[in-house]
Order: C-alpha cells, then structure tokens, then sequence
C-alpha cells in the first residue's frame, strides 16, 4: 500500500512540471522584495543600497537593475505591496463600523474598528508583516514616506476623522487631527518594536507584544480625545 501510495505520489508532482520563466521571475521578485523589506526594516531607507539586497538573497547586482530602475522604485514596490492589504481592511472595518453603530459612532468604536484591524493582520501575518511595520515606522519619519502615506492612506484615514467628528460634534476639526497625530504616533512606534521599553520596564512590559498593545490603545487614545470635551481649564 505504502508503494503504491508513493508512485501516485510521484506521478502527481511529475504532472506538475517545471516553472515557467514567468513563475521563475516572479518568485526572484517576490524574495527581492521580502529581502529589501527585511533590509528596510533594520536600516531605514538611506541605509540600504541595491547591492546590499543582492547580497541578501546571493544574486548579482545587475540583476537588481533588471527588476528596478534605482532603489526608490525598489523602496517604492515594497510598500505599495502590502498598502493596499491594510488600507483596504481598515477601510472595510470603518465599513461595517458605521453600518453597525446605525448614526451613533462611538470614538473607542471608530479606534477599535481603525487599530485592531491593522494590528490583527501585523499579528497574524507572520514576520513579513512585522518587518512591513517595522519598515513603515522607519518611513513615517521622511518625507519620501511621508508622501508614500499620502498617497496610499489618505482616504481611509479621513474616512476615520470624518467618524470620529460625528462621535464627537462639539469638538473642534482642529482638535480632532492633532487627536489622530497622536494616535498615528503611538501606532507607529509600537510596530517599530524597538525593544526600549523591554529595558525601562525591566521586562515588564515587552515593545514586540503586539497583543498587550492592542488591548490598550483604542480605550487610551479615546479617553484623550474625550478630553478634548472637558473646558480648557479643566484639562490641567
């Protein structure tokens, strides 16, 4: 039986046949990408050189120059990649939010529907999304990412301010974006996972513990933006 079992066995993966030169490329891409986006990660944007992500995967630099005009097309593959995975998902889950909460939004609702998403696809998604994060941190803080943002977040985090002024309307535009500055800050710095608050907190606390981080953001930044409520004189 066993035999037998090995021959179909064999005969299925022989019907298969070898890779295209299509399926040949684009598995070289995909691992160029998943190395630059690793590279990225550790290194930001102007520490990382065509030749090292050669290296990385042991291909010769020419070859870099076969996939990508220079490294800005490189840098810009890679985050197009994944931006349309996580802006579409938070978008569908500021969808199905609105529809849910039938004209009154919450603003720990619209956060939930806004973080949690994001961070179950960075938990769930195995190292590449962590190093997608990490990279995406890195970038949060140039202006060639910076307008990569622009470009591919813009309308879903607008759709997340246009929520939260319905949840809050006696608080002012202005007060809301400076309340989703924040929040964008916190949420960029934990996926940076730098490991500094591993070493103030004695290990307390661990920055790579994504799970422990979205429990807490969307209750945290919505008490701030519920501040905004209470009398300037009262804040102090």
């Amino acid at each position: 039986m066993m035999r037998a079992k090995a021959k179909s066995s064999k005969k299925t993966k022989s019907k298969k046949g070898p890779r295209t030169k299509a399926e040949q490329r684009a598995e070289t891409l995909e691992q160029t990408l998943d190395a630059a986006e690793f590279l990225f990660s550790k290194h930001g944007l102007y520490g990382v050189t065509l030749r090292d992500v050669a290296q990385k995967i042991g291909v010769h630099t020419s070859l870099m120059h076969y996939y990508f005009e220079d490294k800005f097309d490189l840098f810009t593959q890679v985050f197009v990649r994944r931006a349309s995975v996580t802006a579409e998902g938070r978008m569908k889950a500021l969808d199905l939010y609105e529809k849910e909460c039938r004209g009154k939004p919450t603003v720990a609702g619209a956060l939930h529907a806004f973080l949690d998403t994001d961070f179950d696809l960075y938990m769930s998604g195995g190292q590449g999304w962590r190093n997608y994060g990490a990279f995406g941190s890195q970038l949060s803080n140039t202006p060639e990412g910076a307008a990569m943002f622009d470009q591919h977040f813009d309308p879903v985090v607008l759709r997340l301010i246009g929520i939260l002024r319905k949840a809050l309307p006696n608080v002012s535009a202005e007060n809301i974006f400076w309340g989703y500055h924040f929040v964008t800050g916190s949420f960029m710095h934990s996926l940076s996972r730098s490991g500094r608050l591993d070493r103030l907190s004695n290990g307390l606390c661990h920055s790579d513990d994504l799970p422990a981080v979205k429990a807490r953001m969307a209750d945290f930044m919505a008490a701030g933006f519920l501040s905004f409520c209470k009398p300037a004189s009262k804040r102090k």
